[in-house]
């Protein structure tokens, strides 16, 4: 028998229950011995704080007062934020083990559900991260058959731009469909063209995802997601975009597996259902379908976003910089000429290479990296963190730290320069993070980078349409993107 309830009488019994929910979190959380942090409000916590679109900002602002390592409260929830680099890499690297979980994020975990690779934990994780690294190296990362792939993405790419004819447009579209023919290239065997609608498709929802995981209203669903869910439209935009990725890649799969000849695989997909196969009998099994639909959809998103997102970057500081713009060229005109760029040129353009980090650590992509979660109760710098409580390894802090890089807020190449000229590496430069959970593509990723850029900017001089204005201030979304905007591509030759 239901007993009636006010609409009054129901918002307090809410309000009560999450006081009561805090106060055990609380009690729980301090039998640990967590950094100390600004103070939080009940139910709310640190979230009044925080810049509601870019929390980073805040984030790295806070580590000036509370050092390396403090506590947040988001809602009910604790997080343990780390900062510069000594700290991230004492945890991530030192420490690997104990912080290589991932906390349970609401508006994917009931997508995920534990699968794939991004924000899977424990065993599967360890299953699914040897699997993709060592397929990665079979069809791409280290291989000349993958180099020629970029290049020859390159040529397309180059073509697109050319057909603007030097008129302004807008970049995003074409490059996530250049970066995302490549890691097509080795989960499916296939190239799109930029105009295929399939692939215009699949880019749109990625985008849409990836922006509306970085809004206020996402974290706040996180945050809340019992009683967001029934405020907002979130999770149901997320899901509606995830479904249909996974029915196309479903639908892909069922052909791979109609064709599949374990003596040839072409791509990762074949690889996964040999796997499959070969793991039948195993009564713990790894090589799901649920498994395999995740991953691929986990690798596309990672390998297009973050690549085709340090591109635009890339693009807009030249046009920023015409200066800089200028001295790259020169140096590709000096060692490449009218020659296809080639890895093995990269040795020979320090300054070049020198502007590719520049525009990693400042466009800073990944501003609050992925989240991670301690494993087990570790004991770390001083404090006891129990298991399973949240960390943030705050990659701002560390491509931002002005202990590291002289001008940290200014794009300044010779950051990674000697006063002789000659590139520097700098240990301190980690976009792609470090540690078991660092990105599984990166050596791709940086191939990536260095054929197109050089690819581009031997061909064009990039401009910003008359009267407009080239604005640095991030996009808001879960990749720091830049803000919109247009170009003109000025052919060379």
């Amino acid at each position: 028998m239901m007993i009636p309830c006010d609409p009054i009488t129901l918002v307090l019994s809410i309000i009560l229950c999450l006081f009561f929910v805090q106060f055990l979190f609380g009690r729980k959380k301090n039998a640990y011995n967590l950094p100390p942090g600004p103070r939080p409000l009940p139910i709310i916590g640190n979230l009044h704080i925080l810049d509601s679109k870019r929390p980073y900002l805040t984030m790295h602002e806070l580590s000036k007062k509370y050092g390396a390592l403090y506590t947040l409260q988001l809602g009910v929830e604790k997080v343990v934020v780390i900062c510069g680099y000594e700290a991230v890499k004492d945890a991530l690297v030192n420490h690997a083990d104990e912080f290589s979980g991932r906390p349970k994020v609401a508006l994917l975990d009931e997508i995920v559900r534990g699968h794939g690779i991004l924000f899977a934990s424990n065993d599967n994780w360890r299953a699914m991260r040897r699997f993709t690294l060592s397929t990665l190296r079979d069809f791409g990362m280290g291989k000349d058959a993958i180099e020629n792939k970029i290049s020859e993405e390159s040529d397309f790419l180059v073509q697109k731009f050319r057909s603007y004819k030097g008129e302004p447009f807008d970049n995003v579209m074409n490059i996530n469909a250049a970066t995302a023919n490549i890691i097509v290239s080795i989960l499916l065997s296939k190239r799109f063209d930029y105009e295929d609608p399939t692939l215009l498709k699949l880019l749109k929802m990625n985008n849409e995802n990836t922006q509306l995981a970085g809004t206020p209203m996402a974290t706040l669903y996180n945050t809340y997601p019992s009683v967001m869910r029934w405020f907002t439209s979130v999770s149901e935009k997320v899901n509606r975009n995830v479904n249909e990725m996974h029915a196309f890649l479903q639908e892909t799969f069922t052909i791979h597996r109609e064709q599949l000849d374990v003596n040839d695989q072409r791509n990762l997909i074949d690889s996964f259902l040999v796997k499959q196969r070969e793991e039948k009998p195993n009564p713990k099994l790894y090589f799901t379908n649920e498994n395999l639909t995740i991953l691929v959809s986990d690798l596309f998103d990672a390998g297009m976003e973050t690549t085709s997102t340090t591109l635009r970057w890339g693009l807009l500081l030249m046009m920023k910089y015409p200066e800089i713009q200028k001295k790259v060229q020169s140096e590709i005109d000096k060692v490449i000429g009218a020659n296809e760029p080639q890895v093995i040129h990269r040795k020979e353009m320090p300054y070049t290479d020198a502007v590719i980090h520049e525009i990693q650590r400042f466009g800073n992509i990944g501003p609050g990296s992925m989240p991670h979660a301690t494993t087990q109760d570790v004991n770390f710098r001083g404090f006891l963190l129990p298991k399973g409580i949240q960390v943030i390894p705050l990659l701002t802090s560390v491509l931002y730290d002005k202990d590291h890089f002289a001008k940290a807020d200014e794009f300044y190449p010779e950051h990674f320069m000697d006063s002789g000229g000659n590139f520097v590496r700098k240990e301190v430069f980690i976009p792609f993070s470090v540690g078991k959970r660092s990105c599984a593509g990166e050596n791709l990723a940086k191939m990536e980078l260095y054929m197109f850029f050089t690819r581009l900017l031997q061909n064009f001089t990039f401009k910003a349409p008359p009267g407009a204005a080239l604005d640095l201030t991030p996009g808001v979304g879960f990749i720091a993107g830049p803000m919109p905007y247009k170009m003109c591509a000025i052919p060379r030759v």
